[in-house]
Parts: structure tokens; C-alpha cells; sequence
């Protein structure tokens, strides 16, 4: 095992020390709650997307950090699963992965695995609730942006779209790796996740751009955070926290 792997499976072990369901997994653990009832009405708007051709491969990504991307990727498929839909959650962050710590899953392989050809994807991946599977991003490879720009990984997402009816797929900002760009002209659409209390215009208008100079198909936002008006349908802590926007 390598240095690196042994990061990973060290990280991933204590993860899996812990039980329970993260609490990042809302649409599992307050099914009733409102951010519940707002990715579904998310998952809703996705349905009826494109409705001529449907999007199957949706990547998710952010303007910068912390923005909730991942959490959203996590309760959208969740939420995708419980609607029936066969769906693949990939973690394409290498750099930061973060889905095999939200589905508290070992995350010492996975993507990587597959794309170097050392592993089939049955192999590596978790299957947490009926109807979702999850590939982890696996150990931190020392380059992920030519991984990720791989003709190998665009035939690899032409195999899965075909065999599942949503492929969810977790990115790096796209401000800040130049693989998330890639990834956003290889998929079918994109929903680019906002923090309405930290996520600046400049790096919005920036992110945009970025995806525009690709060709990405923007389907909306999402926007995480929002201050609820006092009258207003708020979640628990105060917030709505997944409002779709079309652009």
C-alpha cells in the first residue's frame, strides 16, 4: 500500500468509526424537514429539464470553497433514489473528496481505480441506500487535472450515462482547477452551487465565464444559505437552503 493510500484508508477508517447517518444527509435523516422538501422540488425541476433531451450527466460545482456543492450533490442523489431513478454519484474532486466522508464509506478506492484501469466500477463502488451508488474518489493521485481531462474519463462518463438514468458529479470549484471545467463540457448540464451569505458577483460573473468558454449547459443555480424573510417557509436553522434559479 502506498503512502497515499494509506492517507486515505486512515481518513476513511475513522470516518467509519462513527455511526449513524452523517448529518450533512438531511434527506435521510429529517425526511419531513423543509431542505428536505427543497431538493425534492430541486430533483422536481431537474425532471422536467430539457424535457426534448433530458440531462443525465449533472455536474455540480461551485464558484469557491465551502459552498455546500458536495452536500448537494449528496442530497440530490439521495433524493433521485427515493424518485426511483437508478443514480451514480462520482466524486471528481481528487483534490478535496469529500462523498465517501458524507456517506461515511472507505474511500481507498475508487474513481482513480477505474480510470487507470486497476479496478471495474462494480468494484469500487458503495451502494448506501437502495437505488444510489457511490464511487469515491480513491487515493489523491499527483495529477488530477490530466486525469481528469483524460479521453478515458469522457468514455467512461458515455458508459455510465448509459447505464443509469442520473449521473451526479462532484467537482472542484471551477474558479480554482481547471479540470472542473472539463468536466462541465463532458457532462449534460450544470448546476452551479452558491453560498448567498459568502459567494462574491465577481467570482459568480467569473465562474460563469469559465463555464461559458467550454460550452458548459448551465441548467441554474442553487443557492445554499439564503436569510429566510420573517413570514417566510424557513427551515430549521433559519435558512432556505436549495432554491433553484434559471439563467
Amino acid at each position: 500500500m502506498t503512502e497515499r493510500e494509506k492517507k486515505v484508508d486512515s481518513n476513511s477508517s475513522r470516518e467509519d468509526e462513527r455511526n449513524g447517518l452523517s448529518e450533512a444527509l438531511v434527506t435521510l435523516q429529517n425526511p419531513s424537514g423543509a431542505a428536505t422538501e427543497a431538493y425534492r422540488m430541486l430533483r422536481t425541476n431537474l425532471f422536467y429539464a430539457r424535457v426534448d433531451a433530458p440531462p443525465k450527466v449533472i455536474v455540480l460545482t461551485s464558484a469557491g470553497f465551502d459552498e455546500g456543492k458536495s452536500t448537494t450533490c449528496a442530497n440530490l442523489g439521495v433524493a433521485l433514489a427515493q424518485a426511483g431513478k437508478n443514480t451514480l454519484i462520482l466524486d471528481c474532486d481528487l483534490r478535496k473528496p469529500t462523498q465517501h466522508k458524507i456517506f461515511k464509506t472507505r474511500g481507498i478506492l475508487g474513481l482513480v481505480d477505474v480510470l487507470v484501469g486497476e479496478r471495474a466500477p462494480q468494484e469500487v463502488w458503495h451502494e448506501p441506500i437502495p437505488g444510489l451508488k457511490l464511487i469515491p474518489a480513491g487515493a489523491p493521485p499527483p495529477n488530477p487535472a490530466e486525469i481528469l481531462t483524460s479521453r478515458r474519463l469522457a468514455q467512461f462518463l458515455d458508459q455510465v450515462r448509459e447505464e443509469f438514468d442520473y449521473v451526479l458529479v462532484d467537482t472542484p470549484p471551477v474558479g480554482y482547477a481547471s479540470e472542473s471545467a472539463a468536466l462541465a463540457a463532458n457532462g449534460d448540464g450544470v448546476l452551479l452551487v452558491l453560498d448567498s451569505q459568502h459567494t462574491r458577483k465577481g467570482s459568480l460573473r467569473q465562474a460563469l465565464r469559465r463555464l461559458g468558454s467550454v460550452g458548459a449547459n448551465v441548467l441554474g443555480t442553487v443557492m445554499n444559505k439564503y436569510e429566510a424573510p420573517s413570514r417566510g417557509r424557513a427551515t430549521e436553522d433559519g435558512y432556505y437552503p436549495i432554491v433553484p434559479t434559471d439563467y
